[in-house]
């Protein structure tokens, strides 16, 4: 099983957390990801020449210090409220009052819109490499994703190029007058029905979606499975630590944790965006499907 980009829980969607009070996870999630950003665009206090190694530095203090705070909540002390808040600063170049505003929790779309509004730019979501003119320099949040400006005319016009002129789909009587329109984001998911029944249970869940359950029962079922999660560094979206995370909260034995293999790449959402990172992505993903095909049983002779 190959993954791109992925988010299997959505309680840990860093996008939607304020909506669900109480819930820390996906703050602690996205700092990883906030750091990285901030790194590449170049707005941390402090010199770190080494990514993987700063990144590693996150990782511990979100995983520690900074869950023991906002375990705290509302009873936080002033002393650990100020240290915490000057060590967000330190590892995403956000303005320390602005952090302790917003109450140590800083999501996804403010992260965006503040990280360089000194600048009147908004940063990138799937892929925070890009940056773009903020739509409005009082909004609380990035009214668009930058990346997408930059890129998606591209996957249109090949996507249309193919459906019309390779598939013939949508320019004949058939479809009615004129062409069918390809939605590029479409307002469907908002129908969608959510509701999930995980393996071994009675009845489906009406809320946030979570197929941890559900790559756990495969595995368990096919122990010879092999899973291989790409990320990038910059994808907001799917923070590359909370994919990491639920890959190690998998209700799994740990013998059968050991067919899991996580690589990062310094691009965004869509790894294959940057040109080193498709190489390696191809490279890795060859070695991956070679290293777990198995050959045919030979038929005997007659």
């Amino acid at each position: 099983m190959i993954l791109l980009s992925q988010i299997m829980n959505y309680d840990n969607d860093i996008d939607g957390v304020a909506m669900n009070p109480s819930i820390d996870q996906p703050y602690v999630l996205a700092l990883p990801s906030y750091a990285a950003t901030a790194w590449y665009h170049k707005r941390l206090p402090a010199e770190h020449p080494d990514l993987k190694a700063f990144l590693k530095e996150v990782e511990h203090f979100a995983l520690t210090d900074y869950t023991a705070a906002l375990q705290e909540g509302n009873a936080i002390s002033d002393a650990q409220r100020d240290a915490t808040a000057q060590k967000l600063h330190d590892y995403t170049g956000l303005p320390v009052d602005y952090i302790k505003k917003a109450d140590l929790r800083i999501n996804g779309g403010e992260f965006e819109k503040t990280l360089q509004g000194d600048k009147d730019l908004d940063t990138g979501r799937l892929d925070s490499r890009f940056s773009g003119p903020t739509m409005d320099k009082l909004s609380q949040f990035s009214y668009y994703d930058p990346q997408s400006s930059a890129m998606s005319s591209a996957y249109i016009a090949a996507f249309n190029d193919y459906a019309r002129n390779t598939l013939h789909y949508g320019n004949s009587p058939a479809f009615g007058d004129g062409y069918q329109e390809y939605k590029f984001f479409s307002d469907a998911i908002m129908k969608w029905d959510f509701s999930h029944k995980q393996p071994n249970t009675d009845f489906p869940i009406h809320g946030a979606v979570n197929v941890l359950p559900d790559l756990a029962s495969a595995m368990k079922h096919n122990p010879s499975l092999k899973v291989m999660l790409n990320q990038g560094y910059y994808d907001l979206g799917t923070p590359y630590y909370e994919g990491i995370y639920e890959m190690k909260h998998l209700p799994i034995s740990r013998d059968l944790s050991n067919n899991i293999q996580i690589v990062q790449y310094e691009s965004g959402h869509m790894v294959y965006a940057n040109q080193n990172a498709l190489t390696q992505l191809h490279d890795n993903v060859a070695k991956f499907i070679t290293q777990t095909h198995s050959a045919p049983a030979a038929v005997p002779a007659k």
